[in-house]
């Protein structure tokens, strides 16, 4: 079963009412066809197949999965971009919606079909409007952010080269429809992953004496890690250490050779991140030669913190509320976001979306209000034009 969808936009007279009605279809087709990250074959086909319709350019570019859409205004000025990202998660939909997840173990539960089609109505609006633009506007549907570097398939190519600064959004389920939540400086935090491998000597379990038990110096790593925290970190800068995984042994009676250990670092600083990696690194060592063991850490970079730009926060907030919005100031999370990966080339703001409350993001039960598709793609819109 695959939902039909009309595609057709009459762009010399994009009624409010119309489009609001587009943007409904585009979106339940979209949260009844997710695709897992570089798998987002089918999305891809359709985000291009409503752009082209509608007469807006797709750039060149061979990627596999996403694409680059371009409105080119008549004017001189700004090239300005939006992100928008279009993966799916590994979740079993639970949500009771009539437009579920047709495929079964996948689902858009972290709000990525909505922020397709924002930017599908954003561009729609900025293309009516082409002739008095002033710049250019690149939306940039990029596949693979729920696995932390899709960003690197954008950024390897040249799009970035003449873009002055970019915009992003993210569907925000704590807040009702008409809220935005808008903060200058950190946002997301840098997301770092690890993963500690101790080797001992397996043995009888009633003979330890005969073996090296890695469970004890496994688990010792696992109290001492969190001594960074609270005795390394200054006390002022957010920043965390979990470790969500601890396996070993296979059976009640022998112990183990290995114990595996893995994690995540959380930090907002530049310089809290090098002294995780470098603390860690010194524990795992310490407390292998305190207990026999060899231990070995591999250390995986994510994406590093997203970090408003002041001025585009300024202008954001100041849209919002002339288009009857309320803008708040948004917590930082502790969430990453590899949006941060177009930020150390140019300035940038990341905006969370409130889409009703309900289950938040990654929960088999997350539901988007629609009623936020349309005034999240006029918003952007206005953000857009504004910043010309």
């Amino acid at each position: 079963m695959h939902l039909t969808l009309t595609v057709k936009v009459d762009l010399e007279r994009v009624d409010e009412m119309d489009l609001e009605q587009k943007l409904s279809e585009w979106f339940e087709w979209f949260h009844a066809h997710p695709e897992l990250s570089y798998e987002e074959y089918e999305t891809t086909a359709k985000i291009k197949e409503i752009l082209k319709d509608a007469g807006v350019e797709i750039l060149p570019y061979s990627l596999e999965t996403g694409l680059i859409a371009i409105v080119r205004g008549a004017l001189e000025g700004p090239v300005q971009a939006l992100r928008c990202d279009i993966d799916a998660l590994p979740i079993l939909e639970e949500s009771g919606l009539s437009y579920a997840s047709l495929y079964e173990g996948k689902m858009h539960a972290c709000g990525h079909d909505f922020h397709i089609v924002a930017g599908i109505g954003c561009a729609l609006l900025l293309q009516s409007q082409k002739e008095s633009l002033k710049g250019a506007v690149k939306i940039i549907f990029q596949p693979a952010e729920e696995a932390s570097i899709g960003a690197y398939k954008i950024l390897e190519t040249d799009v970035m080269e003449d873009v002055d600064c970019i915009w992003g959004l993210h569907a925000d389920p704590t807040r009702d429809v008409g809220v935005m939540g808008i903060k200058e400086g950190f946002v997301t935090a840098a997301v770092d992953r690890f993963v500690i491998t101790v080797t001992g000597v397996s043995c009888h379990g009633a003979h330890p004496d005969d073996g090296v038990d890695p469970i004890p110096a496994g688990a010792a790593m696992v109290q001492a890690l969190q001594t960074i925290v609270t005795r390394n970190v200054n006390a002022f800068h957010p920043a965390l250490l979990s470790v969500t995984r601890f396996q070993a042994g296979n059976t009640w009676n022998v112990i183990p050779e290995k114990a595996e250990l893995e994690g995540t670092v959380r930090t907002l600083e530049k310089t809290d991140r090098v002294l995780f990696e470098k603390r860690i690194r010194e524990i795992v060592s310490g407390i292998a030669q305190a207990y026999g063991v060899k231990a070995e850490l591999t250390w995986m970079p994510g994406p590093p913190a997203t970090y408003n730009d002041a001025e585009m926060v300024d202008k954001a907030t100041e849209v919002a509320k002339e288009c009857g919005l309320q803008p708040v100031v948004n917590e930082c999370s502790m969430g990453g976001d590899d949006f941060s990966f177009y930020e150390e080339k140019i300035p940038g703001c990341y905006i969370k979306v409130g889409t009703g409350k309900g289950q938040t993001i990654h929960q088999p039960g997350f539901a988007i209000d629609q009623r936020a598709l349309q005034k999240t793609a006029q918003y952007l819109k206005e953000v857009i034009v504004s910043n010309m």
